[in-house]
């Protein structure tokens, strides 16, 4: 697997001249700095589907239509359901499993997974259609179905979809925040779960107009708070952070006996544990997140293709990265200052060095990022329940879903991880088969944005 995600990576990496890097300003302006422009040529940017800054401002902020919602709504769902608890338990996990140079394999797997994530919303926005209420509705499944014409493909991928929708977006993330509650505040794992359970319920009654709705007000509350409290501890421990840097690039790529416990691990391990955690926050290659960029209401599939680029950056390169500095900062990563510390645990005390009530903030933020991930995941379990069984077995998914949050409340954590490491896997194999297959349509799609708006 390891092998496929990152080969998926640098194949549309080579094939688009590496633009991630290459034209790092422009997708910039047109994702991130579409927040501070005037919205000047609305209508004619979006008919044009120029995707020129000014356009891509007006199709981000445009509100909900008859065809669908925002860009701005669609990447919130999107973060929602990426920017989880793999942003905090995740990247402290891989350190401990994978050592300091498990961060630098988070980098490759981000890096060039950007453009498989850019692959994934082209070809969601090129397939999608329009439902019988007029909303647009997509997915890996309808170009498997309707590019490949796999419809066997498309109900596998389906079906590993809804089964990860329990294990990646509902059990690891609602694990995490009963823990760090727990740990932080006493309240008891079961009650998390259960009135958890009833919020969740509350929103997805709503369907993906309330979910983007309440996604678009979460989302940058959560991250602000969280970064915003990282960035503090980072400026208390500014002279440490080149020597972090210097620890990340020694550790990725020192061979080191295997001595049992956390010191026992090497190049393999830091590169497995890298790339399965890099890939487990920032989900390119999954397939997952084009639900939610599916739905989007734009008619360029570059500048959505721009937006999962920009999903997998600011998940992966800034949050994780800040995440992995404020441990390694602190010097508690370190096999003999680790005393059993894993996963929350680690993050809190590193923030505890800092912040006297460093317990409590990190709970607070690990506990709405992982709810954000829970009302995500749970549009996209839907819409693979919807295409597996029909529109009316989405209410009974609703209520395994809502039921599964209260138990997983109480699962081990161990078996989380080794779950969502399995739905993982599962779920990119068919979508990772499709895109390669599919290659020459998101090329085809570059080009032809590249002649009509870059060369300009």
């Amino acid at each position: 697997m390891l092998v496929l995600f990152l080969a998926a990576g640098l194949y549309f990496s080579w094939r688009t001249g590496w633009f991630q890097f290459r034209r790092f300003s422009w997708w910039l302006k047109c994702t991130w700095g579409a927040l501070f422009r005037p919205a000047a040529g609305r209508d004619a940017g979006r008919d044009s589907g120029a995707g020129e800054p000014t356009a891509a401002r007006a199709a981000f902020e445009s509100g909900e239509t008859a065809a669908g919602i925002s860009e701005r709504q669609s990447i919130c769902t999107a973060l929602a359901a990426t920017v989880g608890t793999g942003n905090i338990v995740g990247v402290a996990t891989a350190i401990v499993a994978g050592g300091p140079g498990a961060v630098f394999w988070m980098w490759v797997s981000a890096f060039l997974g950007m453009m498989t994530g850019f692959a994934e919303k082209v070809l969601g926005i090129l397939y999608r259609h329009k439902d019988s209420e007029g909303h647009y509705k997509g997915g890996p499944m309808t170009y498997m179905e309707e590019g490949l014409h796999a419809k066997w493909l498309a109900l596998l991928f389906a079906a590993l979809c809804m089964a990860a929708s329990f294990g990646i977006g509902n059990v690891a993330q609602i694990h995490s925040m009963s823990g760090s509650l727990k740990e932080a505040f006493g309240i008891p794992a079961w009650v998390t779960g259960v009135v958890t359970a009833l919020i969740v319920a509350v929103v997805l009654l709503g369907g993906i107009r309330r979910i983007g709705a309440f996604t678009e007000k979460l989302v940058p509350f959560m991250v602000l708070l969280y970064m915003g409290s990282a960035l503090v501890v980072l400026a208390c421990r500014a002279g440490q952070i080149p020597g972090a840097f210097a620890l990340i690039l020694r550790e990725a790529f020192r061979l080191r006996p295997a001595i049992g416990g956390v010191a026992g691990y090497g190049i393999a391990a830091a590169m497995r544990v890298g790339v399965a955690r890099g890939v487990f926050t920032n989900e390119a290659g999954l397939g997952a997140s084009v639900f939610a960029h599916s739905a989007a209401n734009t008619k360029e599939p570059v500048q959505q293709g721009m937006w999962g680029i920009f999903e997998v950056f600011a998940d992966t390169i800034v949050v994780c990265t800040v995440t992995a500095l404020v441990i390694l900062t602190t010097g508690l990563a370190r096999p003999e200052t680790l005393l059993g510390l894993d996963g929350a645990a680690l993050t809190m005390r590193c923030f505890t060095e800092v912040f006297p009530w460093g317990d409590q903030l990190i709970a607070v933020s690990l506990a709405l990022f992982a709810f954000g991930s829970l009302i995500g995941w749970s549009y996209y379990g839907e819409r693979a329940t919807e295409y597996l069984f029909g529109e009316g077995a989405v209410l009974l998914y609703k209520m395994a879903y809502v039921f599964v949050v209260s138990l997983g409340s109480v699962a081990s954590l161990s078996m989380v991880w080794k779950l969502a490491d399995v739905c993982n896997g599962l779920m990119a194999i068919p979508n990772l088969a499709a895109l390669f297959l599919l290659r020459g349509q998101v090329t085809a799609a570059w080009k032809d944005y590249e002649r009509r708006v870059l060369k300009k």
